[in-house]
């Protein structure tokens, strides 16, 4: 699993179920004229709160967070955790909302007095947070800002090799330079103004030239992605070899056209097609 994934959505989802779970502690319900000394049952002493509010909360808040830190999350009837995690959280914000309208039940409704219990402070913090984990659920996918990372990914770096030189353009950190062959340069101990022998210095003079790499355009370089994106397979298929996640550096190792061909950390390489808001490392 992988937490470098999660975006500010997910951590908004996190918040509330944490907001949540602290409310489930605190009272169901309130009652006018009750002295403080009194103590009110808190949302754990009633049992459809508990199901339909807490525990489905949580689970939707549990599936929502495990589907973004899998990378290939499982989908069940062509429905992947997130969506069921969203539904779970919808179903618990509708069961929150009619148990503060109706915290006793219907109870309160008997013979002709309305002096009943109301909702406590429990029960409509419960509300509040189920409300705002199921709108940040549903709106992640759809609202760019909720889609950054919510950890920011660190840098990559690799030292240099000693005496190695930065390539140019974006490059790909600790790569060596092109090293020039034995005889391109002086050597040491050769006496000052000592000329080589014609046949010895023909040689020497073209190896450099001979050793010089093509120019190239294209440099690997490391990058990251602020969405989770697929990744395609080389060969064309219409199926993803793999998704790259927010947070984590993958290495672009060939450009083709618009498309980069990345490596994922253990080794796969396939062709990422959407290269909009990259970020190069």
């Amino acid at each position: 699993m992988n937490i470098r994934s999660l975006t500010r959505g997910d951590g908004v989802v996190i918040g509330a179920a944490v907001v949540l779970l602290i409310a489930s502690f605190l009272d169901n319900y309130s009652v006018n004229g009750v002295p403080d000394s009194v103590s009110m049952p808190s949302l754990w002493a009633s049992g459809p709160v508990l199901l339909s509010v807490v525990f489905a909360g949580i689970i939707g808040a549990a599936l929502v967070v495990v589907n973004r830190c899998l990378p290939q999350p499982p989908k069940v009837v062509g429905l992947d955790l997130g969506q069921f995690g969203a539904a779970f959280a919808v179903f618990a914000a509708w069961s929150a909302l009619g148990n503060v309208i109706d915290p006793a039940g219907g109870l309160n409704n008997v013979g002709s007095s309305n002096d009943g219990p109301s909702a406590g402070t429990g029960l409509i913090i419960a509300l509040i947070a189920t409300l705002v984990m199921a709108g940040a659920a549903i709106a992640t996918p759809l609202v760019p800002a909720l889609q950054a990372a919510l950890v920011p990914a660190p840098k990559p770096v690799a030292p240099q090799p000693y005496g190695a030189q930065p390539p140019s353009g974006y490059g790909y950190p600790g790569a060596p330079a092109p090293q020039q062959p034995y005889g391109a340069q002086p050597q040491p101990g050769q006496p000052f103004g000592q000329q080589q022998p014609p046949a010895a210095a023909q040689p020497q003079a073209a190896a450099p030239a001979a050793a010089q790499p093509a120019p190239a355009d294209f440099s690997p370089f490391w990058f990251a992605v602020p969405v989770t994106r697929p990744l395609f397979g080389e060969d064309g298929a219409p199926t993803p070899i793999a998704e790259l996640a927010p947070g984590t550096w993958y290495l672009a190792v060939e450009q083709r056209g618009a498309t980069l061909v990345a490596q994922t950390q253990d080794g796969r390489r396939g062709v990422l097609q959407d290269t909009s808001g990259i970020q190069r490392g």
